[in-house]
């Protein structure tokens, strides 16, 4: 076990990092319009702009197995910093795009960055405290997360009110970068466990392991001064200030090629690419020590698979459709992808993750998870549009309501975490996803005016709280569980395992919710608006009843994370 001089101020940090993150996911909700607007698209390519949305949860999810277990093998400060240095760089490209692939590069590169904090900030507070002493931080971390989430469109609104959209993403690249100096200074004195590990990734040449260089600090300079000129380059490209392109001379870099409007198709925009070619082929022999101890095939195998899931759920519209216009296509890609995994995992020598790390409490603390991923975005998806259909018909209004239940997903999570230090997580883990559970079952049985009642308050708050308390004694179980150098990939498979099944929870129950519409408006003769407005009801109240099934079974699984609290003297690491 290996500490920091100041791991509350290190964890704090990270933490907020990790809101910043979770804000992103939310930030665009408000500024959806302008940002389309920004890259040329009228508010009738709506379905255009979805990757602007799911590109951010593609880059989230499918690269988290693999930042989870470099985390593993290098300092997961390191980690912190490279996933904030990513972040940035997608934040101010984000900003500066006038064009829609630009736009949704950005956001990949953001959601990238973004989910590598969590099972970084996870692994780092089993690394800073011992097992049995985990509850509060890691309750910290998933309130902090949900917190940032509930900030998130309100940020947004309070940007926009001032600035245009740009100026939330040039926040966000500005708030990157003092929140990774600040990881960089709290963070000296912090090891790693596995100081092999560490060593080996160290520059060849300087361990005496890999490809030996020449002159070891001369090739790192140069590969500085090569990512910095990329750097400059293509933001410069991106961002094409008018006193030069307006220049006779210096604006002929900006020019485009003839038969491209794009402002990477330029001149200026060539070099950038050149001088990435270069940074890249100056860095490989830096990172190939610790990239070959990376099971890379099974890496991007994981990563297919996540990939194409994600785009097939999250590119349909919850509303109208279950899978995304190319979900026939990649769901089969997929499923291939997982299968080819398996047989990688099975015949590598260290599979991307390692054997013996799916274990004992790790199980069910991944079973629960993903129930309650199915349960949290229910909630988050279908109470506006339960709202739309029968309190307001505006958006922003819907979406307050929806703040009732948010709220309170935080406060379980610091009161999870805090109860963690008394009782084992099983007894806090299941009594709570059981109170969210019941609480679903009653918003099953909502329909017009239930919403504006006081006691809706009530059990969206409870739902709310009974999420939340889980949050800490899942995470708190499989890092107990999961060995001493396999944490990261542990707490990147317990995000993954939630974000998919938010992902593909919310397709199956709207495939239910869809098929009770359709059957209880095909029963109608002549249908009004009301009538459709009633089955849409019917809809929501079916998703809302799924979910409660999903909480109630999370709740049977958990209560397999343990009744005893684990004492210090039992710590695996």
């Amino acid at each position: 076990m290996t500490s920091s001089p100041r791991p509350k101020a290190l964890l704090g940090t990270a933490s907020v990092a990790v809101a910043l993150a979770a804000a992103d996911t939310y930030v665009v909700v408000l500024a959806l319009e302008q940002m389309m607007s920004g890259v040329g698209l009228g508010i009738d390519a709506l379905q255009r702009a979805t990757p602007i949305i799911s590109g951010f949860l593609l880059g989230y999810i499918a690269v988290l197995p693999l930042i989870g277990r470099l985390s593993d093998l290098v300092s997961r400060q390191r980690v912190l910093l490279g996933c904030l240095a990513i972040f940035v760089i997608g934040s101010a490209a984000t900003a500066l795009a006038v064009e829609l692939p630009v736009l949704v590069g950005g956001r990949v590169l953001q959601g990238i960055g973004g989910g590598g904090l969590v099972p970084a900030t996870l692994a780092l507070v089993a690394q800073l405290w011992p097992a049995g002493e985990r509850g509060t931080p890691l309750g910290v971390v998933g309130a902090v997360q949900e917190i940032g989430s509930v900030l998130g469109p309100l940020l947004g609104a309070a940007v926009l009110a001032v600035w245009d959209w740009r100026m939330i993403f040039w926040l966000n690249a500005i708030a990157g970068i003092v929140l990774g100096a600040m990881v960089l200074v709290l963070g000296r004195g912090a090891g790693h466990p596995g100081s092999a590990a560490d060593a080996e990734s160290r520059v060849p040449g300087e361990s005496g392991e890999g490809v030996r260089l020449p002159r070891p600090r001369l090739w790192k300079a140069a590969t500085a001064v090569a990512g910095v000129a990329t750097l400059l380059l293509l933001g410069l490209a991106l961002w094409a200030p008018e006193r030069l392109t307006q220049d006779i001379t210096l604006g002929e870099p900006f020019v485009p090629y003839a038969g491209h409007t794009s402002r990477l198709f330029t001149q200026i925009g060539l070099w950038g690419a050149i001088a990435l070619v270069v940074t890249v082929l100056l860095a490989a022999p830096l990172v190939w020590p610790v990239l070959r101890r990376i099971d890379l095939v099974g890496a991007l195998l994981v990563t297919v698979a996540l990939g194409c899931l994600v785009l097939t759920f999250a590119s349909a519209d919850p509303e109208k459709q279950v899978i995304g216009p190319l979900g026939w296509t990649l769901l089969p890609v997929a499923a291939v992808a997982a299968g080819l995994y398996l047989v990688r995992h099975r015949a590598a020598a260290q599979p991307l993750i390692a054997r013996g790390v799916v274990r004992r409490r790790v199980r069910p603390a991944l079973v629960a998870s993903a129930l309650v991923g199915v349960a949290l975005v229910a909630v988050v998806v279908d109470v506006p549009i339960l709202a739309r259909l029968t309190v307001t018909e505006d958006q922003t209004q819907a979406a307050l309501i929806l703040v009732r239940f948010l709220v309170a997903v935080p406060i379980g999570a610091l009161a999870g975490g805090w109860l963690l230090r008394r009782v084992g997580p099983g007894l806090v883990a299941a009594p709570g996803l059981a109170l969210a559970g019941v609480g679903m079952l009653v918003m099953s049985t909502w329909g017009p005016g239930s919403l504006a009642q006081v006691w809706a308050t009530v059990v969206l708050a409870a739902v709310g709280l009974g999420i939340g308390l889980s949050i800490a004694p899942i995470n708190d179980a499989a890092l107990d569980d999961a060995p001493a150098d396999a944490h990261g990939i542990a707490a990147a498979l317990v995000v993954v395992s939630r974000m998919v099944g938010m992902v593909v929870g919310l397709g199956l129950l709207t495939a239910i919710g869809l098929n009770r519409f359709y059957a209880t408006v095909q029963a109608l003769e002549n249908p009004t608006v009301q009538q459709v407005k009633d089955a849409g009801v019917v809809q929501v109240q079916t998703v809302f009843l799924g979910a409660a099934i999903a909480a109630l079974v999370a709740a049977a699984a958990s209560l397999l994370l343990g009744r005893q609290r684990v004492a210090h003297h039992t710590a695996l690491d």
